[in-house]
């Protein structure tokens, strides 16, 4: 049984991690946050304890470590900007850390960490769940198996509602989220690069506050995405169903159907890297990259290839009319 320590308990994707902790047979021993609407531990770690102040919990970590009790991972489920530091605060306790995507905001904070990681002997994991998906990986053996010199035509959209909270959170401040494409699209962006090669062309037609859309040309691939959180982006037959997410993705012009067995995803990543067979801090490289890129680009419009959903009408931000 592994002991683990949890970041961020308050987090929309904390209680993933807590279900997948339990279920691969491990213990949460303490958990962090500063919020303290954390009632859902009762339902896997009621023993767990919780504190709502860094230092505090810093303290109890130590405690444990100088007590031959140590964790043998911390899992980090906080606001984007603060991973750098806190998986850097995992690997001073000598633990292992399992990290939520995005890992990290920027490429060369990978550099760093796995400088570290290498000091301090223990290991850092991302949660890639995608790349776990029986049928992502199903068509990744098809991609490897097919015309080595084949470039596909892929089509990406990836539509999630949100509502005027979003604005409010760390979520809505570009610089904390790293942006839509960073919050929303990074898992994707991984997932395309793990199946159809490198970048070699990164443009970006529209990015605002509520959307982003762009064009990237793999080594096998030549991929027209598009991300939004508005609802009203939403195509009308999928709100007639009464859903708020809508997830595409087309490869020469045939649907590619991957969105069901994600509920498992979790588990089977802590599966992974209890076993050790996890993704390590470099093998998101790739779509790190990619989102820091969108992030700084000047956006050149509709022009050229570019997402046919690109061309919906842009709406003023909720609170800078």
């Amino acid at each position: 049984m592994k002991r683990f320590a949890l970041i961020g308990a308050a987090g929309y994707i904390a209680p993933r991690h807590m279900k997948a902790i339990k279920d691969t047979g491990n213990t949460l021993v303490c958990a962090l946050d500063k919020f303290d609407s954390v009632g859902i531990i009762d339902s896997h770690f009621p023993e767990a304890a919780f504190f709502t102040e860094f230092e505090r919990f810093d303290r109890h970590v130590e405690k444990l470590k100088r007590k031959n009790n140590p964790l043998d991972y911390i899992s980090i489920c906080s606001p984007n900007y603060l991973h750098d530091a806190h998986i850097r605060f995992g690997l001073r306790h000598d633990t292992n850390v399992i990290c939520e995507k995005p890992i990290v905001l920027n490429p060369w904070n990978i550099d760093a960490l796995e400088e570290i990681e290498k000091e301090s002997g223990k290991n850092i994991y991302n949660i890639l769940q995608l790349r776990l998906h029986p049928s992502v990986i199903e068509l990744k053996k098809k991609i490897e198996n097919g015309p080595k010199d084949k470039v596909y035509d892929i089509d990406l959209s990836y539509l999630t509602s949100r509502g005027n909270w979003y604005y409010t959170s760390w979520k809505g401040n570009v610089h904390k989220s790293g942006g839509i494409a960073t919050n929303i699209g990074v898992h994707f962006f991984d997932m395309l690069c793990w199946i159809f090669g490198k970048v070699k062309k990164n443009i970006t037609h529209v990015h605002t506050h509520d959307r982003a859309a762009g064009y990237l040309e793999l080594e096998h691939a030549r991929v027209r995405w598009f991300l939004s959180i508005n609802y009203d982006n939403i195509p009308q037959h999928v709100k007639d169903k009464g859903m708020r997410t809508y997830r595409s993705l087309t490869i020469m012009e045939e649907e590619f159907e991957f969105s069901g067995g994600f509920t498992e995803l979790h588990t089977k990543s802590y599966e992974k890297i209890v076993g050790g067979e996890g993704f390590k801090i470099g093998a998101v490289r790739n779509a790190i990259e990619i989102v820091h890129d969108i992030r700084q680009m000047t956006p050149v419009g509709l022009k050229g290839d570019y997402h046919p959903l690109a061309k919906l009408p842009l709406t003023a931000h909720p609170f800078k009319k």
